[in-house]
């Protein structure tokens, strides 16, 4: 099985890559869904949230409205640290969770699409890791129009997450999304053409398939060497 890292920056298009690998039929794992998941009401990771931020943080059907909570924590490291921290361990075991209902379907390639690829450390069971990439200019005018906020609230999101820069320095694969769709698109193809090449065979060992394969050649063992067994005892 392939796993294919997924990760950009807010405002930077990683949510469109991500929709163009469903559209070529490459399930995808998406972090932001299983953390919402994660602080729905009365889950461990909302009781969690609840303690550490207060009722405030609360809409009136008990949801956590997550638009006040960003606003706690973009402008507060030591708060936006601690609700990563909270929730790392329900994220973790919800995109597993995820990964191993794909992997019983069979899929030999799925994409991770997780914005804090790097910064929860996930990157080293993912390859390629897939970065896409815009200048800083762009990205603050695209984030200032897409979310019709002020540059400055804009600034305080971008700088919550590890530059884009920096990503791009760690990643196997650059989608560089300062162009037209159509440019997108183009990279895209290439992508697509990298992570659906055949399977390794380590690779192809960790799929379903393999697994059953590996389980077929071990059984196979066992009932030869029982025969060699019978056959020299005679």
């Amino acid at each position: 099985m392939r796993i294919v890292g997924l990760t950009g920056g807010i405002s930077s298009g990683k949510s469109t890559v991500s929709n163009l690998f469903k559209a070529h039929s490459i399930p995808v794992v998406d972090a932001d869904i299983v953390a919402r998941d994660a602080l729905k009401k009365g889950t461990g990771g909302w009781k969690q949230v609840v303690k550490a931020f207060g009722d405030e943080i609360l809409q009136p059907d008990g949801e956590v409205d997550r638009p006040k909570l960003g606003r706690k924590v973009f402008s507060d490291p030591e708060k936006r640290q601690l609700l990563n921290r909270l929730l790392a361990p329900y994220i973790s075991r919800g995109i597993v969770k995820e990964i191993v209902k794909l992997w019983l379907k069979g899929h030999k390639v799925i994409v991770l699409d997780i914005p804090l690829l790097f910064e929860a450390k996930m990157d080293k069971w993912t390859n390629p890791i897939v970065v896409v990439w815009v200048d800083s200019e762009t990205q603050l005018k695209r984030l200032v129009a897409r979310d019709r906020i002020t540059e400055e609230e804009a600034l305080n999101k971008i700088n919550a997450q590890m530059p884009l820069d920096s990503k791009r320095s760690k990643a196997d694969i650059v989608i560089d999304n300062t162009g037209s769709p159509d440019d997108l698109n183009e990279q895209f193809q290439n992508v697509v053409r990298v992570v659906a090449r055949p399977l390794a065979w380590s690779e192809f060992m960790l799929s379903r398939k393999g697994a059953f394969s590996a389980l077929a050649f071990i059984v196979l063992g066992i009932l030869i060497a029982k025969r060699i067994s019978k056959c020299d005892g005679l």
